[in-house]
């Protein structure tokens, strides 16, 4: 660990491995099967446990809590991981978990995301990339979000519930049911609220393919039909549109229902 700047107060235990130019701050604890890339900046006051590796350039403020043993009273203490990819911002009062042998044993986070203050990410869960979890949001194990979501300040997410790519969930949102791609959802029992509109735009989905989303929604959720006959209704209306093809095959493939 030559060249990594630990200050004194700092404790890290033999056998964690930081790479050259990791920051650590004052009173901060890393744990010895603690794996840290390069660039990355912990602050004072973080706890970094467990079987757990860190990517590059992450930032992790004050207070966090990262690779604690889970909240599952099914965890016996097996050799589970919590693995962070690069580039993300973990907020002060952060919780992060990992997985357990219920949940394929590993909880992972990928690259570009921002979590707010107190949020939490319980074991097994999958977060992609490029997501906002703002300040309170709680998901439960093994919950999975896909790639650009916003989750609202305080929205809870039921354990195995799935958000889709660039979903939004409101403030305050109770979310029990799948969130389908490039959805709105907001309530308590959170219910859809069309798309995403700001969110498509921000991504640079093109106009085409936003119009094509709109028809697709329109028919799966306000034709009447059931799933089994609107997703061959869109594929016949609306061939080709990848974006649509993610949206229904999403829905397909939902275990708990999704949203209305």
């Amino acid at each position: 660990m030559s060249g990594v700047l630990i200050h004194p107060t700092a404790l890290v235990a033999p056998g964690a491995e930081l790479a050259a130019d990791v920051e650590v701050g004052a009173y901060s604890l890393i744990g010895p099967h603690v794996r840290i890339g390069p660039g990355t900046r912990i602050g004072p006051h973080v706890v970094i446990e467990g079987r757990t590796s860190v990517g590059a350039r992450n930032q992790i403020f004050q207070f966090a809590s990262i690779g604690a043993v889970p909240q599952d009273l099914k965890y016996h203490g097996e050799a589970s991981e919590l693995r962070i990819g690069d580039d993300n911002r973990i907020r002060e009062f952060c919780t992060l978990q990992p997985g357990t042998e219920g949940g394929g044993m590993v909880t992972q986070v990928g690259d570009g995301n921002l979590l707010m203050n107190y949020s939490h990410i319980a074991h097994d869960c999958i977060l992609g990339s490029r997501n906002v979890v703002a300040n309170g949001v709680q998901l439960g194990g093994h919950v999975l979000v896909a790639d650009f979501a916003v989750l609202g300040a305080l929205a809870g997410i039921h354990q195995f519930v799935r958000i889709g790519e660039s979903a939004v969930v409101g403030a305050g949102s109770m979310v029990s049911q799948d969130v389908p791609p490039f959805c709105n959802a907001t309530g308590d029992r959170a219910t859809l609220h069309g798309l995403n509109s700001v969110g498509l735009k921000r991504r640079g989905i093109g106009t085409a393919a936003q119009q094509a989303l709109k028809r697709a929604y329109r028919i799966m959720f306000q034709s009447g039909l059931r799933v089994v006959e609107a997703a061959p209704r869109i594929r016949a209306e609306l061939p080709g549109v990848d974006e649509v093809e993610r949206f229904v095959a999403f829905i397909e493939s939902s275990a708990r229902g999704v949203c209305r």
